[in-house]
């Protein structure tokens, strides 16, 4: 487990509700002690329809409360409530969420909710009639309306057989909108206008074929994320699937041209920082072809133009204000390469990986990143591409405002 999880030491009540997806808040329990927390089992009568109260027990930090009268606490909703640094309900069952909704405290679970001031996230999963209801959906508007975190069921194979809208949200969704509530309150880039590239860029052959990279984008989904649970107001141009995160304004291109089109007309908005982390093809096609070229007609001669170099552009135009982080993807020489980048690009810091290791490469959730800057060198270990993130954002913004870049 990093020690730069942002779960290390939370309190957090974990509410299991009476549906069938009960079980899966077994697992989300687990990951949650994995990561740090100390996670408080809190389960209603119905749920144990579903699970045993001895499993959470055994894999919780302590044992598993059902009910609202405990002769070893004589207050526990006051007492978990008081504690909690996060309240998370899954599954949030209809009725649970009515029961919130209107204020009734008749249980353990209820009693909690009502008498905490941390924040609450739901969990919701039921059939798909149920979601749709208009009760429900009123409900749900006022759990919103007083702050109440909501996380919409997905769309899957439901209890019933049948497929729709209701399915408990994955374990991974949760987990990052927890995590983003404890990032929140960091507030390291309130009020700080972010632009992130992300992903590798395509470079049309034909209508059916290019040239392209490996990268997956997921380090840049990872910064832009990072950077809007920070308080940062994100505009993210991407070749890939955009994130579901909130405070993301997304920009879709697919070419090298196109992502510099969408950077370059964007970045007289006055960006505090800006994030190279797209993987830019250095060449495309000079004539690209209109159709299919057929393998009949044999090899076709490919010739090859320089694309845009987008890095040095920002480098060339960058206010006084402004953070610049380059990137570089090597299969060897890192640190002269980084550094090499840094200075031909005018860029103030550059992040580098060689993408040979297996664990830090491309298409993996992991990375191992050198931070170049100045005359200075900053190793990061193995870690999630989220902390990753996480380190080297928290490091630039605290480096910008000891260095005055960013006003205190």
């Amino acid at each position: 487990m990093p020690n730069s999880s942002p779960f290390l030491g939370k309190r957090v009540v974990l509410g299991v509700g009476g549906g069938i997806a009960a079980y899966k808040s077994v697992e989300l329990m687990r990951r949650l002690v994995d990561a740090g927390a100390f996670v408080s089992p809190v389960l209603t009568a119905a749920s144990l329809k579903f699970v045993g109260a001895t499993t959470f027990s055994a894999l919780g930090s302590e044992r598993a409360r059902i009910s609202l009268f405990d002769d070893d606490d004589p207050i526990p909703h006051t007492s978990l409530g008081k504690q909690a640094d996060a309240i998370i309900v899954a599954p949030a069952t209809a009725d649970l969420i009515a029961r919130y909704a209107a204020g009734l405290a008749d249980d353990l679970l209820t009693t909690t909710l009502i008498a905490t001031r941390a924040p609450v996230v739901i969990v919701a999963a039921m059939h798909t009639e149920m979601w749709q209801h208009p009760s429900v959906v009123d409900n749900i508007a006022t759990l919103r309306r007083r702050g109440v975190v909501v996380i919409e069921p997905e769309v899957g194979r439901l209890a019933g057989g049948d497929t729709g809208v209701g399915r408990l949200a994955s374990t991974e969704r949760v987990l990052a909108a927890v995590e983003g509530l404890f990032l929140e309150g960091r507030g390291l880039l309130l009020g700080k206008k972010v632009l992130v590239t992300a992903g590798g860029t395509r470079e049309s052959i034909d209508p059916v074929r290019y040239i392209g990279n490996r990268s997956s984008g997921k380090q840049g989904i990872a910064f832009a994320t990072a950077a809007a649970r920070f308080g940062a107001d994100v505009t993210l141009v991407c070749t890939i699937a955009p994130p579901d995160e909130p405070g993301i304004d997304v920009v879709e291109v697919e070419s090298a041209q196109q992502m510099f089109d969408a950077v370059s007309t964007r970045v007289a908005d006055g960006f505090d920082l800006v994030v190279m982390a797209a993987a830019v093809a250095d060449f495309r096609c000079k004539d690209v072809s209109p159709i299919k070229i057929k393998k009949s007609q044999g090899a076709p001669q490919v010739v090859l133009e320089p694309t845009p170099d987008i890095l040095a552009y920002l480098g060339s135009v960058k206010p006084k204000n402004q953070i610049l982080i380059g990137f570089a993807a090597e299969t060897g020489e890192l640190e002269s390469e980084a550094r090499r980048k840094l200075k031909e690009k005018k860029a103030d810091f550059v992040v580098a990986n060689n993408v040979l290791e297996h664990d830090a490469g491309f298409a993996v959730d992991t990375n191992r990143v050198t931070l170049v800057y100045d005359d200075s060198v900053l190793a990061f270990e193995l870690d999630d591409k989220r902390h990753i993130a996480i380190k080297v954002l928290s490091f630039v913004a605290e480096w910008a405002r000891i260095n005055g870049v960013w006003p205190k």
